[in-house]
């Protein structure tokens, strides 16, 4: 399992104009973390809205979820109130997804030298 602990939200001004469209991306790529990685991924995230003193803040969005390894979310939680979910996962799934839609099967590791390096020979 992958647990991907957040604290991601909106400042309260671009919500109107962002907020959907910056919470299906979080969304998305948390779900994408389960697919590539064929496991469990349990997305954390808080809630509530915090004031520095002299700003906006941030509304954070909540929404926390779990998503099998095939980026299916089993369960997810509310966007406006503390709570727990649980979900049973079957690790059995793991090997099975890996097996039969094996994402990093053919990835050629070896090659990743110069991902490290500014600039490549």
């Amino acid at each position: 399992m992958l647990f991907y602990p957040t604290a991601i939200g909106w400042h309260p001004k671009e919500k109107a104009q962002y907020g959907a469209q910056q919470a299906d991306a979080w969304h998305t790529i948390q779900r994408s973390h389960a697919i590539a990685n064929g496991l469990y991924v349990v997305a954390v995230n808080r809630i509530g809205h915090e004031t520095p003193a002299g700003g906006d803040g941030i509304e954070f969005f909540g929404g926390s979820f779990v998503a099998d390894p095939s980026g299916v979310v089993l369960k997810e939680a509310s966007r406006d109130k503390e709570e727990v979910i649980v979900v049973e996962c079957d690790r059995r799934r793991i090997e099975d997804t890996r097996r039969n839609w094996p994402f990093f099967r053919d990835r050629r590791i070896d090659a990743y030298g110069d991902l490290t390096k500014r600039f490549s020979k």
